[in-house]
């Protein structure tokens, strides 16, 4: 979340920023500043009457003690607690109409976020050259099925549509992957890795900014009160909630593998063959926790550790800039690789690298303390897909097939999958 004292401070600044996600966002800020005030107007009240209650209740004790009548004063005591009671009530209500208000949101983003909707995206950079294809490139989902490794039907007929099955080949290709992914990023990148929870509570979910604005999107188990990931960005960024870290334990760098599981509420009709669209997918994901100034940097590197990957794997793909209206709810700036699909002859969204500066910091409080002596600052979070599975599948399926129908694989993946290239029989 914002930090309050921000809005206080530089109000118009608040308000220019979030104008540039949505025109109703600046009323959002009036109103916190309106209810912190009468906050603030209450607090300082009750300060004043407890410091005069404070008073009276001496001078009654000192009645007392000389045997004085003292019940006008003790009835005056009481009034005044009335009115402490009912200021503090007011306190109470602000607070949590503040802290909602906060919690819906977005963040700020930074200066060099292009304004407007998804048209205003920038392709940044682009790696590798279309292949040309000697015969019509089919989509994956139909080279999928003739290879017997993807079965959408029985998937269907299982959970419903959106929840592909991988069979033989096409399973080991998937755990080929993610075995990969993992290992590189902890033995080249520098990051530890961590097996996760794939439930978390609604404290975690709130921490990263998926609660409240993304209920409807997620997978709620209500007897207990806990939540299908949505992406492991949830309980890793969650890993040190309300903790103190000190400087020499900066930055910590994770990745983790986990299933997700997303309900694409309002997504009906949209992207929704094969593999471009499902509720359960797998993705090997990035979370760093970096000190401030360290933020951007560490966002360039943490993309390119996702770029080795698509140019290790032979995938033509492009780096964009997302507009603020394409940016998530946490997030300040947030760079998209998206890789070539000829088959399907579009770029599929394969990994989004973000920084979200201090807001999922704020909301989950996760500090870092530089010196003993020195106040604990709140770290600055960012995550990545690196990568996430179903278009790197469909991506690899399409961009690597041949005229016979086979698919040649890349070097890096022939290891992990035991064969050079997939073929009706495996």
């Amino acid at each position: 979340m914002l930090d309050i004292r921000w809005l206080r401070a530089e109000p118009e600044v608040v308000r220019g920023a979030l104008a540039k996600r949505a025109p109703e966002l600046p009323a959002l800020v009036d109103r916190i500043i309106q209810r912190d005030e009468e906050r603030r107007e209450a607090v300082g009240q009750v300060n004043d009457l407890k410091a005069e209650r404070n008073v009276v209740s001496k001078r009654v004790g000192e009645l007392k003690q000389r045997g004085e009548d003292a019940d006008e004063l003790i009835e005056s005591t009481r009034a005044v607690g009335v009115q402490i009671a009912e200021l503090d009530e007011v306190v109470r209500a602000a607070d949590e109409e503040i802290r909602e208000t906060l919690l819906a949101i977005p963040n700020a983003p930074l200066a060099n976020v292009p304004v407007g909707g998804e048209e205003q995206n920038e392709v940044l950079s682009t790696w590798g050259e279309p292949r040309t294809f000697e015969f019509t490139p089919l989509p994956h989902w139909e080279i999928g099925e003739a290879l017997g490794i993807l079965d959408l039907a029985r998937g269907s007929k299982i959970s419903g549509s959106g929840f592909p099955v991988l069979i033989g080949a096409g399973a080991r290709l998937q755990r080929g992957l993610i075995n990969y992914f993992l290992d590189v990023h902890t033995t080249e990148h520098g990051y530890t890795e961590v097996r996760v929870p794939y439930l978390v509570n609604s404290e975690s979910m709130t921490g990263t900014g998926q609660l409240p604005k993304f209920s409807d999107e997620s997978y709620q188990t209500e007897r207990d009160e806990l939540w299908l990931l949505p992406t492991a960005e949830v309980p890793v960024t969650n890993l040190h909630r309300d903790e103190i870290l000190t400087l020499e334990e900066m930055p910590v760098r994770y990745t983790a593998y986990s299933p997700c599981f997303r309900r694409e509420a309002g997504a009906a009709g949209k992207d929704t063959r094969g593999l471009l669209r499902v509720h359960q997918f797998d993705k090997v994901e990035l979370v760093r926790y970096e000190t401030p100034e360290r933020g951007l940097e560490a966002l360039e590197e943490l993309t390119r550790h996702a770029e080795v990957l698509l140019e290790r794997l032979d995938l033509p793909y492009r780096r964009v800039l997302l507009a603020t209206g394409d940016l998530g709810q946490s997030a300040a700036l947030t760079y998209d690789l998206e890789v070539w699909a000829p088959g399907v002859d579009r770029w599929l969204e394969v990994s989004s690298c973000t920084t979200f500066t201090d807001y999922q910091a704020r909301r989950a409080n996760v500090r870092f303390r530089r010196a003993q002596s020195e106040k604990p600052e709140y770290v600055h979070t960012l995550n990545g897909s690196a990568l996430a599975l179903p278009r790197v599948v469909a991506a690899l399926l399409e961009n690597h097939q041949e005229a016979d129908g086979t698919v040649s694989l890349p070097d890096v993946l022939k290891p992990y999958v035991g064969s050079e290239r997939l073929t009706p029989h495996g």
